[in-house]
């Protein structure tokens, strides 16, 4: 097996791709008795950041609140970074890295998982003429829409290394690559117009895409046995699957066995020379692995329910503040309505403010962060819409629905 065997292509000092990769857009202050090292302390802005938190309440495949054990988009983001610790670590690359990508990869996704994804980019088509992506979205959170408080309680962006925001826009795991390898060149990463276009430009971050497919298949399996959504006759399939393709009587499909398969044959498989790679048993695996959760878990009847509703949530919320828009007399207009909606109003209001510079609203002199809007241009505040939404939890977005629909 590969243990260490990439050790000497790893980002740290020495390495050349070392100073590329910790570079940030601007000079992140510095305490004399700081213990933590570049990666580490993106780790814990990642962690510490607000759209982090707002993860534990947005769906990953199955929109579930009444049940406490299915997975959540922020159990999802920690299978990936267990996952990508371990490889790292066993295969001699920095887990420090793999961990600050693995953390923030999701902080871009819409609520309501994939659906609301799908939903928001036929808005952004409709309205905008572009495209919405959740990778990409997730470098607009990293870049402009997250902050923390300095050590002079100043909001300020989160500022991340180059490699953790090359690794969270470029982390797809839903691509069928055969083998990855880093990319050479350093990139405009805010100037990508398609998801999966390019691989990462590190090692650490290949891992975390790989991460990202061994995290997600084994688990959304098991949630659907949880849900019933899985019959007899097809966990009798998937039995065949796995026999078939590896070989391996496996007596329980679980997401512990399957995430730790899939590990050890990549950790076998894989060398800087041929690549981070599966063999062929276990690529094949994953392919009938996939097509099986696409016929018998994604596409499935009860999720059709789910999809239509998260569809009139989404679309309400949008159409009502769009309503809304009067140039520079925006604010002024949302006032009119606090009474009307006053939860929805008051969180849009400080959306505005902390991202925009508005004539008669001043700014609070904490918020050090990048200005998002010109709220003169419409197209800024439909995607001053578009982001508030996108960061939205399930819970909150239901709950603002039920604002507009109460009389």
């Amino acid at each position: 097996m590969g243990k260490n065997s990439f050790q000497g292509a790893a980002i740290f000092k020495g390495n050349p791709k070392w100073e590329n990769s910790i570079i940030r857009k601007n000079k992140l202050y510095h305490r004399e008795d700081d213990i933590r090292n570049e990666f580490i302390r993106d780790y814990n802005r990642i962690l510490h950041c607000t759209a982090y938190r707002r993860l534990k309440h947005k769906t990953q495949v199955f929109f579930a609140t009444e049940n406490d054990h299915i997975c959540t988009r922020i159990e999802h983001v920690n299978h990936v970074a267990s996952v990508s610790y371990s490889l790292a670590n066993y295969l001699g690359l920095n887990p420090h890295l793999t961990n600050a990508i693995a953390l923030g990869h999701d902080l871009g996704h819409a609520p309501f998982g994939h659906t609301g994804e799908e939903i928001i980019d036929k808005i952004v088509e409709e309205e905008l003429g572009e495209k919405f992506w959740h990778e990409k979205n997730s470098l607009r959170f990293v870049d402009l829409l997250e902050t923390l408080q300095d050590d002079r309680a100043r909001e300020q962006n989160l500022n991340l290394t180059y490699a953790v925001r090359d690794g969270i826009i470029l982390h797809c795991g839903e691509v069928d690559d055969n083998v990855i390898f880093p990319r050479e060149e350093v990139l405009h990463l805010e100037r990508l117009k398609e998801p999966s276009q390019l691989p990462p430009y590190t090692w650490e971050g290949c891992i975390v895409k790989i991460a990202d497919k061994i995290a997600f298949l084994g688990r959304d399996i098991e949630d659907a046995l949880e849900l019933n959504i899985l019959n007899v006759n097809e966990l009798k399939e998937l039995k065949n699957i796995v026999k078939e393709s590896i070989d391996v009587q496996i007596k329980s499909i679980n997401n512990t066995v399957l995430m730790h398969n899939f590990m050890i044959d990549l950790c076998s498989s894989s060398n800087p020379q041929e690549g981070i790679r599966f063999s062929s048993e276990y690529l094949e695996l994953m392919k009938h692995l996939k097509q099986f959760s696409y016929k018998n878990v994604y596409y499935h009847q009860r999720l059709s329910y789910f999809q239509d509703y998260a569809e009139l949530i989404i679309r309400s919320i949008f159409k009502a503040l769009k309503s809304l828009y009067k140039k520079e007399k925006t604010l002024m207009v949302l006032e009119d309505y606090q009474l009307i909606y006053p939860q929805l109003v008051k969180e849009f209001k400080k959306w505005i403010i902390k991202y925009s510079t508005i004539e008669g609203f001043p700014r609070p002199i904490n918020y050090q962060n990048d200005i998002v809007y010109d709220l003169g241009e419409e197209k800024d505040y439909l995607l001053c819409i578009i982001d508030f939404i996108s960061g939205m939890t399930d819970h909150f977005a239901i709950k603002i629905f039920k604002e507009l629909t109460r009389f």
